[in-house]
């Protein structure tokens, strides 16, 4: 058993508000464990100017770590974002702009921004799965507002993390698991079930094919449930 008494297969508990904000397009903060991350999307009419003559739309996103989310005082000024953050922060406009039909958003960028609030592993999964509903969310109001005809999103999208720890496949590591782990991965995949990410690292011993199967399946199945929460918080 799991510090958290979890089955190896089984998710964190997870929660997710939104409208958490009041001036933000779409808002969602997500709990998953003792993770908990803000997710805001904000509309812009216009596109960075190495859009301007393309005739489609953009959604890009920021990470950062509020400066109390870790156990150590972080750097709170996004200004001086690190490797990491600047990595995390791809990812998550990777998995949205894969789900969203960027002509049919038009010449407007959606800003996607994450903030950790607590970290105890999965921040970069949570922010995906989050952000998802955020987007959701505030391209909706663009449709109620008339800009839109429909939604420009073509599927659903959600992240979670898995891992060998102790020779054992978990799901949804939390911070104990992740940094003693052998092989840290983070997967995310559409509602379709295609993927749009796969980020698996060895930390010490190589990994076999066989185990590399069992995590993408225990992962697959994690995305699974992430993606009905999802849709409950949408309904």
């Amino acid at each position: 058993m799991r510090v958290d008494n979890r089955s190896a297969d089984v998710l964190r508990p997870v929660r997710m508000e939104r409208n958490y904000l009041k001036n933000a397009d779409g808002s969602v903060f997500i709990e998953t464990g003792n993770t908990r991350v803000l997710c805001a999307a904000t509309v812009s009419e216009k596109v960075p100017d190495w859009m301007s003559d393309k005739g489609s739309g953009w959604v890009t996103a920021e990470y950062g770590m509020l400066p109390a989310s870790t156990s150590e005082r972080r750097n709170g000024s996004r200004a001086r974002r690190d490797s990491r953050s600047l990595e995390i922060q791809r990812l998550i406009g990777r998995c949205l702009r894969a789900v969203t039909d960027l002509k049919a958003l038009g010449p407007r960028t959606v800003w996607i921004d994450c903030d950790v609030i607590d970290a105890d592993g999965g921040t970069r999964t949570a922010s995906v799965t989050g952000s998802y509903v955020a987007l959701r969310d505030a391209l909706d109001k663009l449709v109620a507002k008339g800009k839109l005809k429909k939604t420009p999103l073509i599927d659903e999208v959600a992240a979670v993390s898995v891992g060998i720890v102790n020779g054992e496949a978990l799901l949804d590591l939390d911070y104990s698991e992740d940094s003693s782990a052998q092989v840290d991965m983070n997967v995310a995949m559409t509602g379709a079930g295609k993927f749009v990410e796969v980020q698996g690292t060895a930390e010490g011993m190589p990994f076999s094919y066989t185990e590399f199967n069992e995590m993408i399946e225990i992962a697959r199945r994690g995305i699974e449930e992430l993606l009905l929460f999802q849709r409950k918080c949408l309904e």
